[in-house]
């Protein structure tokens, strides 16, 4: 039996990409395809893109909802969701700490999967840069991520949660030891800060490397996407295993059995 899903940002990269892949898994049923009020792709595509303003209309029925749009957009769309109990795959990034403690609140109502990234690889990383920064807690960690020339956030949301991991495994808060690009005459490195860098050019789909650095060697682990594809397939099979869950807040980490 087919999966009917909704996808909201449709007419975005990610949205496009998971639109394209569902229509030629036979699991998959794009029952719907949204984007914002007044863009121009509304009236177009396949299938056709209608308004965000239509989600209350179309959920019942819906199986999962994935969402790959901006933090106030995902917000709106959940309260809508909330209503008729449906699961959603939140793809979104740039959450501040109180919008991601509003999705913790709505996840108390309905299974809700948020991760900046979806793709196998990039969580695997997730986890070897947990467990690298463990044993070697002393090391020097320097984040850098490449995206493409119209990415809007910086960091991106893969970037800030390799550091986040960094931090706790080194038993420190990112708030207070990270830093986002260096600029001027005094920018000696404090012993415990993680950098944090962010390039913007071109098409580049994603590059992501951690750096741990000692004194004579250094370790790097890079993942590098050249293709969505990769994200788009992981938030499918994320949006599969979501609807057999429970009310609650999962990442992928959930999904691949990797914690």
């Amino acid at each position: 039996m087919e999966m009917k899903i909704v996808v909201c940002g449709a007419a975005g990269r990610m949205g496009k990409t998971i639109i394209n892949l569902a229509i030629e898994n036979s699991d998959f049923e794009v029952i719907v395809a949204l984007e914002y009020e007044g863009n121009k792709a509304i009236g177009r595509g396949d299938p056709i893109i209608s308004s965000i303003n239509d989600l209350g209309k179309v959920l019942k029925g819906t199986d999962v909802v994935i969402d790959f749009t901006n933090p106030e957009s995902t917000l709106n769309n959940l309260e809508h969701i909330k209503q008729y109990n449906v699961p959603v795959v939140i793809g979104t990034t740039g959450f501040s700490v109180e919008q991601r403690q509003k999705i913790e609140d709505f996840s108390k109502s309905i299974p809700i999967l948020l991760s900046p990234n979806m793709s196998v690889g990039v969580n695997i990383l997730f986890k070897l840069v947990k467990e690298v920064t463990k044993k070697i807690p002393d090391y020097d960690i320097e984040i850098l991520e490449l995206h493409h020339n119209k990415k809007k956030d910086a960091p991106s949301g893969t970037a800030a949660r390799l550091a986040e991991i960094a931090a706790s495994a080194k038993c420190e808060n990112i708030k207070d030891i990270a830093v986002y690009g260096r600029h001027g005459s005094s920018c000696t490195r404090a012993k415990e800060e993680i950098g944090v860098f962010s390039i913007r050019a071109g098409d580049i789909v994603g590059d992501h490397t951690v750096y741990f650095v000692g004194q004579g060697e250094r370790i790097e682990l890079t993942h590098r996407a050249s293709s969505r594809d990769t994200f788009a397939s992981g938030a499918l099979k994320a949006a599969k295993w979501l609807v057999k869950q429970k009310s609650g807040l999962y990442d992928m980490a959930d999904v691949l059995n990797l914690k």
